[in-house]
């Protein structure tokens, strides 16, 4: 194992699970939580934070602000911590508390936003209060992990590379699309490789807008967005699935029986992995790989807790073994 001087240094890059026996699909899945932050968005979180310090615009005395729904807010907190600097975090009441006070311990600061005003839900109230911040002191700087090119050039530098050398005949890839920083730094990366036949699939929530669906109510943070992401070009995927919560929901709890707690985000993707395979490769040996962003610990008291998801969705521990709701898919198969 290495010996590290701060946390931001370390990151497990190689780990992936096998599906198939679960599903019976060939799937693997490539597991981007462990790290000291506990997800994938250390790797955009690093990387904006070093590019806004390459260019004189972060420096000593600034005040880094960022809207996240978590997993990006406890990446930055945990390297504002490391590096010194002041950092608030704007979120919104879906997001999980036990991220709210993660960042909190790490010395973050948390402005929770309890309405969602305006066309653009609970992220455009967030941006809102964002530029309020940015507008009122000149030391704050957004590093706006929506627009910032060094979201997805993590992963084009990082992540595909890495599944690249694990799986050199890759057939599949399966992003999530949040802020679409992964996405696009994958999809950008295997479409420039001369010769790659990989095809990629971004997988979204219903309810979401990236993809061009109609705006609906969303409880699970990760996925999703009531703002199409600046960062989002649809010519590099080839193909776009959109997964009901309801579906996202069952299947954490039947990886969770086979011993695997994933998060929300990885839920979505497999469910939506699983699915595209069944209607567009059904009995062929493809190899198909996934991303899963976290873990499923900062979901104990939702997805993972039988009354909230009562609450939400009207299932109970029952109803979460029952046939999924069909998904939305080939929103732009190509």
């Amino acid at each position: 194992m290495p010996i590290i001087g701060t946390p931001q240094e370390f990151h497990e890059e190689d780990l992936f699970v096998d599906l198939r026996q679960l599903y019976g699909w060939p799937l693997y899945l490539k597991c981007e939580a462990f790290n000291f932050a506990g997800s994938v968005k250390l790797k955009a979180a690093a990387s904006m934070i070093d590019a806004a310090e390459r260019s004189g615009t972060l420096g000593p005395d600034s005040v880094l602000v960022e809207s996240s729904s978590g997993n990006l807010g406890l990446a930055l907190s945990m390297i504002a911590a490391a590096k010194g600097y002041r950092f608030i975090c704007v979120v919104d009441a879906r997001t999980n508390l036990t991220t709210r006070q993660a960042i909190e311990s790490l010395g973050g600061e948390v402005h929770v936003i309890t309405e969602a005003t305006g066309p653009g839900g609970f992220l455009g109230a967030r941006l809102d209060h964002v530029r309020a911040l940015c507008s009122g002191d000149e030391r704050v700087l957004w590093l706006n992990q929506h627009a910032n090119a060094n979201n997805w050039m993590a992963h084009y530098r990082t992540t595909a590379p890495a599944i690249e050398k694990q799986f050199p005949g890759l057939d599949l890839l399966f992003v999530g699309a949040g802020t679409t920083g992964t996405l696009m730094g994958c999809a950008r990366y295997f479409k420039d490789r001369p010769g790659s036949q990989v095809t990629i699939v971004g997988v979204d929530s219903v309810g979401s807008v990236t993809f061009g669906g109609p705006p609906g109510a969303r409880m699970i943070p990760g996925l999703g967005a009531g703002v199409r992401p600046a960062l989002f070009d649809e010519s590099y995927v080839d193909d776009m699935v959109l997964v009901p919560e309801i579906d996202t929901i069952r299947t954490c709890h039947q990886l969770a029986r086979s011993g695997f707690l994933f998060g929300g985000s990885t839920g979505t993707v497999v469910n939506g992995a699983v699915r595209w395979l069944a209607e567009h490769r059904p009995g062929e040996d493809v190899t198909a790989v996934a991303i899963s962003p976290d873990l499923g610990d900062r979901y104990l008291d939702t997805i993972y807790q039988s009354n909230w998801v009562q609450d939400i969705y009207g299932l109970d521990e029952f109803g979460l073994g029952t046939g999924p709701t069909p998904a939305t898919s080939g929103v732009n198969q190509r």
